[in-house]
């Protein structure tokens, strides 16, 4: 059975943590899970060092100092599990935003439907947001639609953070070469796949805003996509990308 690996960073999660590890592991197909934490001063960590007992073979750990952004979390979470070759990484919130039983759709979208990277599309049957504001659903929705005008881009959600990459993707890309830390770091991704020649399929999901635990998002970070996906398709035109199956070749 292929190996999936669920990355979540954090960043003081303490009222969630426990139980979205616990709602990834009851699910069917056995998902391990790396979180990321960036010295949450709240005390995540250490509860998930308590569960690493109790799951000692399936969850694991890796502890940052300071808050040091989204994509980079990731970027070290994709290193991590390219060197323990798992097979499947996920990208995922640690607030239930993104609901666990959607990781069983993102993975059968590439190992069923043949996707290279799956994506939890808010947008491709609708709006399908819950309890966000209007104005913040409508810069959400907006965004996409400028960033796919902008890169050309045939996705709906160019924004999602909820995704399933093929190993191969992760190893084909230049992770070094990543620049963006916050909101556009997901877009710089999902274009660096496409553009690398891999397949992106939208699986729809229904979004649910946070609970419990404060939101870490800021008008800072959708400056830097509004302007980095500019760079990034003006970079495209004289960057060479590598290809998908070249490391096979």
């Amino acid at each position: 059975m292929p190996k999936k690996l669920v990355l979540i960073p954090t960043y003081n999660e303490k009222e969630n943590i426990e139980s979205i590890i616990r709602t990834v592991f009851d699910l069917e197909g056995e998902f391990y899970i790396l979180v990321i934490d960036d010295g949450s001063p709240d005390g995540t960590a250490a509860i998930v060092k308590k569960l690493m007992v109790e799951f000692p073979e399936r969850l694991f750990i890796h502890e940052r100092t300071g808050k040091l952004g989204l994509g980079t979390a990731y970027i070290a979470g994709f290193k991590w599990a390219l060197e323990r070759d798992y097979d499947y990484i996920f990208e995922m919130d640690a607030d239930f935003s993104h609901n666990p039983d959607d990781l069983i759709h993102l993975y059968n979208a590439c190992e069923v439907d043949g996707a290279d990277l799956a994506i939890g599309s808010r947008y491709i049957t609708g709006v399908n947001v819950v309890n966000w504001p209007i104005g913040r659903v409508l810069m959400s929705y907006f965004a996409s639609k400028y960033v796919k005008f902008i890169t050309g881009l045939k996705i709906a959600d160019t924004t999602a953070g909820f995704k399933c990459y093929r190993r191969q993707v992760l190893e084909t890309i230049e992770l070094d070469k990543i620049r963006f830390k916050g909101y556009a770091f997901q877009i710089e991704m999902k274009f660096t796949a496409y553009k690398c020649g891999f397949t992106l399929k939208e699986v729809p999901i229904i979004f649910i805003n946070r609970r419990l635990g404060t939101s870490k998002m800021s008008g800072g970070i959708f400056g830097e996509a509004f302007l980095g996906v500019i760079k990034l398709k003006i970079e495209s035109w004289r960057r060479k990308y590598p290809q998908k199956n070249s490391l096979s070749s």
